[in-house]
Protein backbone atom coordinates (compact mmCIF):
# COMPACT_ATOMS: atom_id res chain seq x y z
CA UNK A 1 0.00 0.00 0.00
CA UNK A 2 1.12 3.66 -1.06
CA UNK A 3 2.08 5.86 1.28
CA UNK A 4 -0.72 8.33 0.91
CA UNK A 5 -3.23 5.19 0.97
CA UNK A 6 -1.80 4.43 4.59
CA UNK A 7 -2.07 8.38 5.18
CA UNK A 8 -5.72 8.45 4.34
CA UNK A 9 -6.45 5.64 6.66
CA UNK A 10 -5.08 7.18 9.50
CA UNK A 11 -6.56 10.37 9.03
CA UNK A 12 -10.22 8.17 8.77
CA UNK A 13 -9.11 5.92 11.98
CA UNK A 14 -8.41 9.50 13.95
CA UNK A 15 -12.04 10.63 12.69
CA UNK A 16 -13.56 7.49 13.55
CA UNK A 17 -11.81 7.92 17.12
CA UNK A 18 -13.50 11.30 17.60
CA UNK A 19 -16.72 10.10 16.49
CA UNK A 20 -16.39 7.66 19.42
CA UNK A 21 -15.61 10.13 21.69
CA UNK A 22 -18.31 12.54 20.88
CA UNK A 23 -20.86 9.67 21.37
CA UNK A 24 -19.69 9.21 24.79
CA UNK A 25 -19.17 13.01 24.93
CA UNK A 26 -22.50 13.81 24.12
CA UNK A 27 -24.33 12.24 27.10
CA UNK A 28 -22.17 14.01 29.55
CA UNK A 29 -22.38 18.19 27.75
CA UNK A 30 -26.33 19.29 28.32
CA UNK A 31 -27.82 22.91 28.06
CA UNK A 32 -28.41 24.41 31.71
CA UNK A 33 -31.62 23.24 32.88
CA UNK A 34 -33.92 25.54 34.37
CA UNK A 35 -33.27 26.72 38.42
CA UNK A 36 -35.20 24.80 41.36
CA UNK A 37 -35.64 25.79 44.27
CA UNK A 38 -33.37 27.85 46.11
CA UNK A 39 -32.03 27.17 49.71
CA UNK A 40 -33.05 29.64 51.77
CA UNK A 41 -31.29 32.14 52.24
CA UNK A 42 -29.69 31.32 48.89
CA UNK A 43 -25.77 31.75 48.80
CA UNK A 44 -24.48 35.55 48.09
CA UNK A 45 -22.50 35.42 44.62
CA UNK A 46 -19.82 37.89 44.19
CA UNK A 47 -19.56 38.79 40.60
CA UNK A 48 -15.88 40.00 39.30
CA UNK A 49 -15.52 41.69 36.33
CA UNK A 50 -11.58 42.80 34.81
CA UNK A 51 -12.59 45.93 32.28
CA UNK A 52 -9.50 47.63 30.56
CA UNK A 53 -10.45 49.89 27.52
CA UNK A 54 -13.85 48.44 27.87
CA UNK A 55 -16.07 51.89 27.72
CA UNK A 56 -17.80 50.55 24.17
CA UNK A 57 -19.30 47.23 26.15
CA UNK A 58 -19.34 47.42 30.25
CA UNK A 59 -22.25 49.77 30.25
CA UNK A 60 -24.86 47.02 28.41
CA UNK A 61 -23.08 44.21 30.41
CA UNK A 62 -23.41 45.64 34.03
CA UNK A 63 -26.69 46.90 33.17
CA UNK A 64 -27.86 43.00 32.31
CA UNK A 65 -25.97 42.25 35.58
CA UNK A 66 -27.88 44.38 37.36
CA UNK A 67 -31.08 42.65 36.13
CA UNK A 68 -30.34 39.35 37.10
CA UNK A 69 -33.09 37.89 39.10
CA UNK A 70 -31.12 35.99 41.75
CA UNK A 71 -31.91 37.54 45.01
CA UNK A 72 -28.22 37.50 46.66
CA UNK A 73 -26.01 39.65 44.31
CA UNK A 74 -23.46 41.46 44.41
CA UNK A 75 -21.12 43.57 41.43
CA UNK A 76 -17.37 44.26 41.43
CA UNK A 77 -15.76 45.93 38.71
CA UNK A 78 -12.37 46.45 38.64
CA UNK A 79 -10.98 49.15 36.02
CA UNK A 80 -7.44 48.11 35.22
CA UNK A 81 -5.35 51.12 34.21
CA UNK A 82 -7.91 51.84 31.09
CA UNK A 83 -6.71 54.86 29.55
CA UNK A 84 -10.09 55.51 27.90
CA UNK A 85 -13.12 56.23 29.35
CA UNK A 86 -13.96 52.97 31.22
CA UNK A 87 -13.38 54.24 34.63
CA UNK A 88 -15.84 57.09 34.09
CA UNK A 89 -18.44 54.98 32.64
CA UNK A 90 -17.79 52.63 35.75
CA UNK A 91 -18.39 55.86 38.82
CA UNK A 92 -21.71 56.90 36.61
CA UNK A 93 -23.01 53.09 36.41
CA UNK A 94 -22.71 53.20 40.19
CA UNK A 95 -24.05 56.39 41.01
CA UNK A 96 -26.96 55.15 38.53
CA UNK A 97 -27.57 51.73 40.96
CA UNK A 98 -27.80 54.10 43.75
CA UNK A 99 -29.13 56.96 43.21
CA UNK A 100 -31.81 55.79 40.23
CA UNK A 101 -32.80 53.05 41.13
CA UNK A 102 -34.63 53.12 44.72
CA UNK A 103 -35.13 49.34 44.81
CA UNK A 104 -31.48 48.63 45.31
CA UNK A 105 -31.12 44.80 45.66
CA UNK A 106 -27.66 44.17 43.71
CA UNK A 107 -25.02 46.53 45.27
CA UNK A 108 -22.15 47.45 42.88
CA UNK A 109 -18.81 48.18 43.50
CA UNK A 110 -15.99 49.79 41.59
CA UNK A 111 -12.37 49.38 41.93
CA UNK A 112 -9.73 51.63 40.18
CA UNK A 113 -6.41 49.80 39.43
CA UNK A 114 -3.53 52.40 38.56
CA UNK A 115 -0.61 50.48 39.09
CA UNK A 116 0.58 47.06 37.71
CA UNK A 117 2.97 44.96 39.94
CA UNK A 118 5.26 42.88 38.96
CA UNK A 119 4.73 38.97 38.16
CA UNK A 120 1.31 39.50 37.26
CA UNK A 121 -1.31 39.68 34.11
CA UNK A 122 -3.28 42.94 33.85
CA UNK A 123 -6.45 40.59 34.03
CA UNK A 124 -5.49 38.12 36.78
CA UNK A 125 -4.31 40.85 38.92
CA UNK A 126 -7.52 42.72 38.63
CA UNK A 127 -9.80 39.82 39.04
CA UNK A 128 -7.68 38.69 42.37
CA UNK A 129 -8.37 42.12 43.47
CA UNK A 130 -11.69 42.10 43.16
CA UNK A 131 -11.96 38.73 45.20
CA UNK A 132 -10.32 40.36 47.82
CA UNK A 133 -13.44 42.85 48.23
CA UNK A 134 -16.25 40.23 47.56
CA UNK A 135 -17.84 38.91 50.07
CA UNK A 136 -19.84 35.97 48.69
CA UNK A 137 -19.69 32.38 49.21
CA UNK A 138 -19.66 32.17 45.20
CA UNK A 139 -17.56 34.08 42.86
CA UNK A 140 -18.41 34.38 39.41
CA UNK A 141 -15.61 35.46 37.02
CA UNK A 142 -17.02 36.70 33.89
CA UNK A 143 -15.48 39.38 31.15
CA UNK A 144 -16.69 42.87 30.48
CA UNK A 145 -18.54 41.80 27.57
CA UNK A 146 -21.17 39.18 27.94
CA UNK A 147 -24.68 39.88 27.86
CA UNK A 148 -26.90 37.81 30.50
CA UNK A 149 -30.17 37.00 30.72
CA UNK A 150 -31.93 37.95 33.36
CA UNK A 151 -32.32 34.79 35.11
CA UNK A 152 -28.64 33.22 34.02
CA UNK A 153 -27.14 33.15 37.82
CA UNK A 154 -30.21 32.37 39.35
CA UNK A 155 -30.21 28.77 36.87
CA UNK A 156 -26.48 28.24 37.22
CA UNK A 157 -26.32 28.63 41.02
CA UNK A 158 -29.59 26.14 41.40
CA UNK A 159 -27.76 23.85 39.06
CA UNK A 160 -24.43 23.80 40.46
CA UNK A 161 -25.81 23.39 43.87
CA UNK A 162 -28.21 20.49 42.37
CA UNK A 163 -24.82 18.91 41.41
CA UNK A 164 -22.94 19.45 44.54
CA UNK A 165 -20.28 21.08 42.11
CA UNK A 166 -17.92 23.40 43.27
CA UNK A 167 -17.10 24.77 40.05
CA UNK A 168 -19.13 25.61 36.96
CA UNK A 169 -18.49 26.87 33.40
CA UNK A 170 -20.89 27.73 31.06
CA UNK A 171 -20.17 28.14 27.20
CA UNK A 172 -21.80 31.20 25.31
CA UNK A 173 -23.94 31.79 22.22
CA UNK A 174 -21.20 33.17 20.13
CA UNK A 175 -21.66 36.26 17.28
CA UNK A 176 -19.64 37.52 14.36
CA UNK A 177 -20.54 40.36 12.06
CA UNK A 178 -19.46 38.69 8.94
CA UNK A 179 -19.30 35.19 7.67
CA UNK A 180 -15.28 34.63 7.52
CA UNK A 181 -14.89 36.02 10.78
CA UNK A 182 -17.47 33.74 12.50
CA UNK A 183 -16.26 30.90 10.03
CA UNK A 184 -12.81 30.64 11.75
CA UNK A 185 -14.07 31.72 15.28
CA UNK A 186 -16.30 28.61 15.39
CA UNK A 187 -13.53 26.27 13.72
CA UNK A 188 -10.92 27.66 16.78
CA UNK A 189 -13.67 26.28 19.00
CA UNK A 190 -14.33 23.19 17.08
CA UNK A 191 -10.16 21.81 16.76
CA UNK A 192 -10.00 23.40 20.78
CA UNK A 193 -12.93 21.18 21.72
CA UNK A 194 -11.51 18.34 19.90
CA UNK A 195 -8.13 18.80 21.40
CA UNK A 196 -9.34 19.18 25.38
CA UNK A 197 -12.41 16.99 24.87
CA UNK A 198 -14.63 19.82 27.31
CA UNK A 199 -17.29 17.45 28.16
CA UNK A 200 -14.62 15.43 30.47
CA UNK A 201 -14.83 18.19 32.99
CA UNK A 202 -18.05 16.20 33.99
CA UNK A 203 -16.70 12.78 34.69
CA UNK A 204 -15.76 13.38 38.50
CA UNK A 205 -12.93 10.59 38.80
CA UNK A 206 -10.82 12.34 36.06
CA UNK A 207 -8.31 14.76 37.40
CA UNK A 208 -7.35 16.02 33.77
CA UNK A 209 -9.45 17.37 30.76
CA UNK A 210 -10.71 20.25 33.17
CA UNK A 211 -12.45 23.06 31.80
CA UNK A 212 -12.71 26.77 31.70
CA UNK A 213 -14.24 29.95 30.00
CA UNK A 214 -13.93 33.22 30.48
CA UNK A 215 -17.27 34.40 29.90
CA UNK A 216 -18.81 32.54 33.13
CA UNK A 217 -16.54 30.66 35.80
CA UNK A 218 -18.89 30.32 38.66
CA UNK A 219 -16.83 28.84 42.00
CA UNK A 220 -17.05 28.21 45.04
CA UNK A 221 -14.70 30.64 47.53
CA UNK A 222 -13.24 27.75 49.50
CA UNK A 223 -12.31 25.90 46.11
CA UNK A 224 -10.99 29.34 44.27
CA UNK A 225 -8.94 29.57 47.63
CA UNK A 226 -7.57 25.62 47.77
CA UNK A 227 -6.67 25.94 44.25
CA UNK A 228 -4.73 28.96 45.21
CA UNK A 229 -6.76 31.87 43.58
CA UNK A 230 -5.17 33.72 40.30
CA UNK A 231 -1.82 34.05 42.03
CA UNK A 232 -1.37 30.72 41.27
CA UNK A 233 -2.49 31.66 37.28
CA UNK A 234 -1.02 34.86 37.72
CA UNK A 235 1.18 34.92 34.54
CA UNK A 236 -1.21 33.10 32.38
CA UNK A 237 -3.25 34.48 29.66
CA UNK A 238 -4.96 31.62 29.55
CA UNK A 239 -6.39 31.90 33.01
CA UNK A 240 -9.79 31.01 32.31
CA UNK A 241 -8.77 27.38 30.85
CA UNK A 242 -6.30 26.95 33.83
CA UNK A 243 -8.77 27.51 36.87
CA UNK A 244 -10.83 25.20 35.24
CA UNK A 245 -7.73 22.70 34.83
CA UNK A 246 -6.66 23.13 38.46
CA UNK A 247 -10.25 22.92 40.10
CA UNK A 248 -10.04 19.05 38.20
CA UNK A 249 -6.25 18.32 39.41
CA UNK A 250 -7.43 19.11 42.65
CA UNK A 251 -10.03 16.52 42.46
CA UNK A 252 -12.82 18.86 43.12
CA UNK A 253 -16.37 18.42 41.62
CA UNK A 254 -16.61 20.24 38.55
CA UNK A 255 -19.49 20.97 35.40
CA UNK A 256 -19.65 21.83 32.50
CA UNK A 257 -22.76 22.92 30.37
CA UNK A 258 -23.76 24.73 27.40
CA UNK A 259 -25.33 28.17 27.96
CA UNK A 260 -25.96 28.95 24.61
CA UNK A 261 -29.55 30.42 25.63
CA UNK A 262 -28.65 32.44 28.34
CA UNK A 263 -25.36 34.38 27.09
CA UNK A 264 -24.11 36.05 24.61
CA UNK A 265 -21.14 37.40 23.41
CA UNK A 266 -19.09 38.75 20.66
CA UNK A 267 -15.75 37.35 20.95
CA UNK A 268 -13.87 39.51 18.16
CA UNK A 269 -15.42 42.41 16.48
CA UNK A 270 -13.65 42.09 13.00
CA UNK A 271 -11.13 39.26 11.30
CA UNK A 272 -8.17 41.43 12.08
CA UNK A 273 -9.05 41.92 15.96
CA UNK A 274 -9.60 37.81 16.03
CA UNK A 275 -5.95 37.57 14.20
CA UNK A 276 -4.48 40.40 16.78
CA UNK A 277 -5.86 38.79 19.73
CA UNK A 278 -5.26 35.05 19.44
CA UNK A 279 -1.72 35.70 18.27
CA UNK A 280 -1.33 36.99 21.30
CA UNK A 281 -2.03 33.89 23.56
CA UNK A 282 -1.96 30.96 21.85
CA UNK A 283 1.51 30.14 22.10
CA UNK A 284 0.85 29.72 25.72
CA UNK A 285 -1.66 27.13 24.97
CA UNK A 286 1.30 25.26 23.98
CA UNK A 287 3.27 26.12 27.01
CA UNK A 288 5.84 27.91 25.13
CA UNK A 289 7.11 25.18 23.38
CA UNK A 290 7.85 25.60 19.92
CA UNK A 291 7.46 21.55 18.71
CA UNK A 292 4.33 21.52 20.42
CA UNK A 293 3.27 23.97 18.67
CA UNK A 294 4.59 22.62 15.31
CA UNK A 295 3.04 19.78 16.03
CA UNK A 296 -0.58 21.17 16.40
CA UNK A 297 0.20 23.22 13.03
CA UNK A 298 0.67 20.13 10.86
CA UNK A 299 -2.01 18.53 12.73
CA UNK A 300 -4.53 21.54 11.80
CA UNK A 301 -3.56 20.88 7.94
CA UNK A 302 -3.39 17.35 7.94
CA UNK A 303 -6.39 16.81 9.41
CA UNK A 304 -8.78 19.65 9.01
CA UNK A 305 -7.64 20.71 5.12
CA UNK A 306 -5.78 17.60 4.02
CA UNK A 307 -9.28 15.47 3.45
CA UNK A 308 -10.83 17.65 1.69
CA UNK A 309 -8.02 18.15 -1.18
CA UNK A 310 -7.84 14.03 -1.02
CA UNK A 311 -11.39 14.25 -2.03
CA UNK A 312 -10.65 15.26 -5.75
CA UNK A 313 -6.58 14.57 -5.52
CA UNK A 314 -6.68 10.35 -6.75
CA UNK A 315 -9.90 9.22 -7.88
CA UNK A 316 -9.57 5.93 -6.33
CA UNK A 317 -10.54 4.35 -3.34
CA UNK A 318 -8.12 7.13 -1.36
CA UNK A 319 -10.35 9.89 -2.27
CA UNK A 320 -13.52 7.57 -0.73
CA UNK A 321 -11.79 7.49 1.91
CA UNK A 322 -10.86 10.97 2.34
CA UNK A 323 -14.91 11.43 1.52
CA UNK A 324 -15.79 9.85 4.88
CA UNK A 325 -12.98 11.43 7.38
CA UNK A 326 -15.06 14.69 5.78
CA UNK A 327 -18.47 13.40 6.21
CA UNK A 328 -17.17 12.48 9.59
CA UNK A 329 -15.93 16.08 10.57
CA UNK A 330 -19.01 17.99 9.21
CA UNK A 331 -21.15 15.54 11.31
CA UNK A 332 -19.48 16.59 14.13
CA UNK A 333 -18.87 20.40 13.89
CA UNK A 334 -22.58 20.24 13.39
CA UNK A 335 -23.32 19.05 16.10
CA UNK A 336 -20.22 20.59 18.39
CA UNK A 337 -21.08 23.81 17.29
CA UNK A 338 -24.50 23.89 17.67
CA UNK A 339 -24.32 22.80 21.55
CA UNK A 340 -21.32 25.46 21.98
CA UNK A 341 -22.20 28.73 20.04
CA UNK A 342 -25.03 28.58 17.67
CA UNK A 343 -26.77 27.53 14.48
CA UNK A 344 -23.95 26.22 11.78
CA UNK A 345 -24.73 27.06 8.34
CA UNK A 346 -22.17 27.52 5.37
CA UNK A 347 -19.46 27.93 7.96
CA UNK A 348 -18.71 24.14 7.73
CA UNK A 349 -17.82 24.13 4.06
CA UNK A 350 -15.03 26.73 5.49
CA UNK A 351 -13.45 24.11 7.40
CA UNK A 352 -10.17 23.91 5.52
CA UNK A 353 -9.31 27.43 4.73
CA UNK A 354 -10.09 28.54 8.56
CA UNK A 355 -7.98 25.97 9.47
CA UNK A 356 -4.93 27.09 7.57
CA UNK A 357 -5.75 30.34 8.78
CA UNK A 358 -5.34 29.09 12.38
CA UNK A 359 -1.99 27.32 11.26
CA UNK A 360 -1.22 31.21 10.44
CA UNK A 361 -2.26 32.60 13.24
CA UNK A 362 0.05 30.25 15.57
CA UNK A 363 2.88 30.82 13.10
CA UNK A 364 2.68 34.28 13.90
CA UNK A 365 1.85 33.86 17.65
CA UNK A 366 5.33 31.87 18.15
CA UNK A 367 7.04 33.92 15.63
CA UNK A 368 6.53 37.26 17.32
CA UNK A 369 6.80 35.62 20.86
CA UNK A 370 10.31 34.63 19.70
CA UNK A 371 11.16 37.82 18.01
CA UNK A 372 10.33 40.07 20.88
CA UNK A 373 11.38 37.81 23.22
CA UNK A 374 8.01 37.64 24.64
CA UNK A 375 4.22 39.12 24.23
CA UNK A 376 2.38 42.15 24.77
CA UNK A 377 -0.78 41.86 26.53
CA UNK A 378 -2.70 44.94 27.01
CA UNK A 379 -0.64 47.43 26.79
CA UNK A 380 2.58 45.27 28.70
CA UNK A 381 5.06 43.39 28.11
CA UNK A 382 5.92 39.86 29.06
CA UNK A 383 9.32 38.41 28.60
CA UNK A 384 8.88 34.54 27.86
CA UNK A 385 11.13 33.93 30.25
CA UNK A 386 8.73 35.26 32.91
CA UNK A 387 5.97 33.58 31.19
CA UNK A 388 7.81 29.94 31.21
CA UNK A 389 7.84 30.02 34.82
CA UNK A 390 3.93 29.77 35.14
CA UNK A 391 3.35 26.47 33.55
Amino acid sequence: MSIAGILALLILLYWLAMLADHLRGARLFRELPPSGPLPDPPPLVSVIIAAKEEETTIRDTVRHLLAQTYPRLELIVVNDRSQDGTGRTLDELKRWSEEERGDIRIPMRVIHVTRLPGGWLGKNHALYQGYRQARGQWLLFTDADIRFHPDTVREAVGFALSEHADHLTLTPHMTAPTFWLRSFIRHFLFSLSLFTRPWRANLDWERKGGMGIGAFNLIHRRAYEAIGTHEAIALRPDDDLQLGARVKLAGLRQRLASGRSRLQVEWYPSMRAAVRGLEKNLFSGFDYKVSLAAAAGAGQLLLFTFPWLGMLLYGDWRSLVHLASVLIMTALYRKQIRMMAGSPGLDTLAIPASAALLVYVLVRSVGLALKQGGVYWRGTFYSLSDLKKMK
